[in-house]
């Protein structure tokens, strides 16, 4: 069996990156009102994004923390056990007490989401989903229907491979799916992994990911 590739990115690739979108961002006129990263990966790109997204007499955009795990998922079967693919887990949710400082909910708003990879997409169509349904469940308890939320999907990367689960067609077909590169099914190694990031960033040079 062939050894996977790793492909080492650097502190100063994922900031170029962000930068590169966050204009596209902005010359689609789709600054966002809320900035979601998911913990883990999406924390780093969703603080450097948010600089570049910033506008001169604008307030700086609050970013929240969504905490999801993927779990093996078991089935019974008549010989035991056995895996039938992975579970979404929240270990953590919006704290809409922090919302409030900034607005009253997600309703009416632009929220961009961000990871740093998108891979099987399970994570991301989770993260949307939720999301959607409870911007759906708030609209029908506060009697705001007309009022529409537009959710955007921000990545680092995206690896060009079969997804187990789709992101919604309207958002994908407006253009407010946003990754910065495609690029092959190998291992990612970003910068917040490293042991030793002075060693990192020497791969990543050579690699041309700098």
């Amino acid at each position: 069996m062939s050894e996977i590739k790793k492909y080492y990115i650097s502190y100063n690739n994922v900031h170029k990156l962000c930068q590169k979108v966050a204009k596209e961002i902005l010359t689609r006129n789709e600054r966002p009102d809320i900035i979601i990263g998911i913990s883990g990966g999406g924390l780093i790109p969703a603080r450097v994004i948010r600089s570049f997204l910033k506008q001169k007499g604008e307030k700086n955009i609050p970013i929240q923390a969504i905490g999801l795990s993927l779990y093996e998922s078991m089935g019974n079967m008549n010989e035991g056990m056995e895996r039938i693919g992975k579970e979404v887990v929240r270990t953590q949710w919006l704290d809409f007490g922090a919302l409030k400082e900034h607005f009253d909910s997600l309703i009416g708003k632009k929220v961009l989401i961000v990871d740093e990879v998108d891979d099987t997409r399970t994570t991301l169509h989770y993260a949307v989903n939720e999301l959607q349904k409870e911007v759906e469940q708030q609209q029908q308890l506060l009697n705001r229907l007309n009022e529409p939320t537009t959710f955007s999907v921000f990545v680092i990367h995206n690896k060009d491979k079969q997804k187990n689960a789709e992101l919604p067609n309207e958002m994908l077909e407006s253009g407010r799916y946003y990754a910065a590169e495609t690029v092959p099914d190998e291992w990612l190694v970003y910068p917040w992994d490293a042991d030793d990031i002075d060693d990192h960033t020497r791969l990543a040079k050579l690699q041309g990911h700098d």
